[in-house]
């Protein structure tokens, strides 16, 4: 069973403590017996969202004037859900995530006629969500996106192509940022709500991945919109992505700590029965010093993540420092603890299916998705050096 030592951490409250325990057993029971049915991913991210949205926890990505639990998002409480998927299944925590992320723009940004249209629907698992930033040409550097929105009478009309999109193809709406113009670079970005059903608006191509997941390229051809589409005002695209990714980014620092501790507990429990040279391995040094390893940098990478959590749910307008810290720490530890617990398996560790073989595949995506580790660490810097410059000031 995954550690909850850390539910007592003053990051928490009695709120999360009773989310965190009340899923950790749902999750168990629901989501561990069919974690790995032989679905296709689109089937299996319907399948949990559904799961996800009849028990309640769909509530936690929406505000509660539609429906959710609290007046905005807490983070806290989607961190403590990711880790707790993810610790169970990679499509289960993948189906959270991108109810989140889908509408996290709207929750945040959006009019209250968006809101009443896209929220419940989204919150019930019904209605699929999807956040469509990256282009061929500009993942990282969203300054260099190319899909452009020009004003055209009463809406805008949409050309360009989007990529590497989660749940391309089998959500209901997409929430696209294009270029608008207002000043160059970045700062010329608008974001628009596009339903999946707008003339114009096509899927060129379904992306396989090592980890199976439903990603897409889409293609925007003269895709007419309405202006009531526009999410907040034009110009305002990349305020509103990085607002989002502020809160989320966070959130897949803790899926990493869920695929994580998994990985840590399979490697306990397998070097616990396996023997070697008569003695079973969990009682050699070498494995005893792997274990604690992994261990210590777990709670490391946790600590990162609920601070991060925790001072954006106490109001900060903004924790980019905070968040990419988590974000790069989190997952760069995560690919190291699995590829350890792959290391104490053996040759059983690399057997197609087996559960660290498929941690093996999941937790590599999120060193890159949401900002690649490499980007984190010059966002980091970036903020390092401003602030000690606003200290050196006379």
């Amino acid at each position: 069973m995954p550690d909850r030592s850390y539910l007592g951490w003053p990051f928490f409250d009695d709120a999360h403590r009773q989310l965190a325990r009340r899923l950790s057993e749902w999750a168990l029971k629901t989501i561990e017996p069919i974690a790995h049915d032989d679905l296709d991913a689109d089937a299996a991210t319907r399948r949990f969202a559904r799961l996800l949205g009849d028990a309640g926890f769909l509530d936690y990505a929406v505000p509660m004037s539609h429906g959710g639990i609290y007046d905005g998002l807490d983070v806290r409480s989607l961190c403590l859900i990711r880790e707790t998927l993810a610790y169970r299944s990679g499509l289960a925590d993948f189906a959270f995530a991108m109810q989140g992320l889908g509408t996290g723009s709207i929750s945040l940004f959006g009019t209250q006629e968006q809101k009443a249209k896209y929220l419940p629907p989204t919150r019930t698992g019904a209605h699929l969500a999807a956040f469509a930033l990256s282009e061929p040409e500009g993942g990282s550097d969203v300054s260099a996106l190319r899909t452009s929105a020009r004003a055209d009478g009463d809406g805008y009309i949409l050309d360009g192509r989007k990529t590497w999109i989660s749940n391309g193809g089998i959500a209901g709406h997409y929430v696209v940022f294009a270029r608008t113009g207002e000043a160059p670079g970045a700062k010329g970005l608008s974001a628009f709500v596009v339903d999946t059903d707008t003339p114009g608006l096509s899927i060129v191509e379904r992306i396989r991945t090592s980890a199976p997941h439903p990603l897409a390229t889409l293609a925007f051809e003269d895709v007419r919109v309405p202006t009531s589409a526009l999410l907040g005002k034009p110009g305002d695209g990349f305020k509103i992505a990085m607002g989002t990714l502020d809160i989320f980014r966070s959130t897949v620092a803790a899926a990493a700590v869920g695929f994580a501790r998994r990985a840590l507990d399979e490697a306990i429990s397998y070097a616990r029965r396996r023997e070697a040279f008569g003695s079973r391995i969990a009682d050699f040094q070498i494995t005893q010093a792997a274990i604690a390893e992994c261990a210590t940098e777990i709670d490391a990478a946790a600590l990162l993540v609920y601070r991060a959590a925790w001072t954006k749910d106490r109001a900060a307008p903004r924790v980019t420092r905070e968040a990419s810290m988590a974000k790069f720490h989190a997952t760069e530890m995560a690919q190291k603890v699995v590829d350890r617990a792959m290391q104490i398996h053996g040759g059983l560790g690399v057997v197609a299916d087996s559960i660290v073989e498929r941690l093996y595949r999941e937790v590599r995506a999120l060193r890159i998705y949401e900002g690649a580790t490499e980007i984190q660490k010059l966002v980091v810097a970036g903020q390092v050096f401003a602030a000690f410059e606003t200290d050196a000031a006379p």
